[in-house]
């Protein structure tokens, strides 16, 4: 079984109490808010390494940085092959801070897209223009439908209904 089946496994199980859920997420996003914090502490330097590697460099279990792994992936200049990946599968963490912040806001993470290290990777009117677009991705804009009677918007004068409408 791949890392990352093994990850959703425990992540999604759903014969845990409660209690033990939020217990476990609650310990998950602690531990990844403390890498996004290095990471964006140097976010031009590249840091690689295996599986296994990057859990003992922040400090986490092999799992916790699958979990790690499988939510950054979109954001990186060049996906890990995390379908497949094992304990030595080396793996990249050079990530595209406009697409990481995007993403953030997607996933509904304010703990993370409201870290203080974004003030000195993008500028303000930058995070809120990324904010207000991933936020407008989901809404749906429908069109005031042309009535009957109404002028065609073709522009002929006519009736829509003597025009385009028949």
């Amino acid at each position: 079984m791949s890392l990352l089946t093994e990850w959703r496994k425990n992540a999604y199980e759903t014969e845990r109490s409660q209690r033990d859920k939020e217990l476990f997420w609650t310990t998950y996003f602690n531990k990844e808010q403390g890498i996004y914090e290095k990471l964006l502490a140097a976010p031009k330097e590249t840091v690689t390494g295996t599986v296994k590697e990057l859990a003992e460099k922040y400090g986490c279990t092999v799992m916790m940085i699958t979990g790690f792994l499988d939510g950054i992936n979109d954001s990186l200049k060049t996906p890990n092959p995390i379908e497949e990946m094992t304990e030595d599968t080396p793996v990249s963490l050079d990530f595209d801070p406009e697409k990481l912040y995007y993403n953030m806001v997607a996933a509904k993470a304010d703990w993370l897209y409201n870290l203080p290290a974004w003030n000195d990777i993008l500028t303000e009117e930058r995070r809120k223009e990324l904010y207000k677009e991933q936020k407008n991705s989901g809404t749906v804009h429908v069109e005031k439908k042309v009535g009957r009677n109404d002028p065609c918007p073709c522009g002929s004068g006519k009736k829509y209904k003597f025009c385009c409408g028949r």
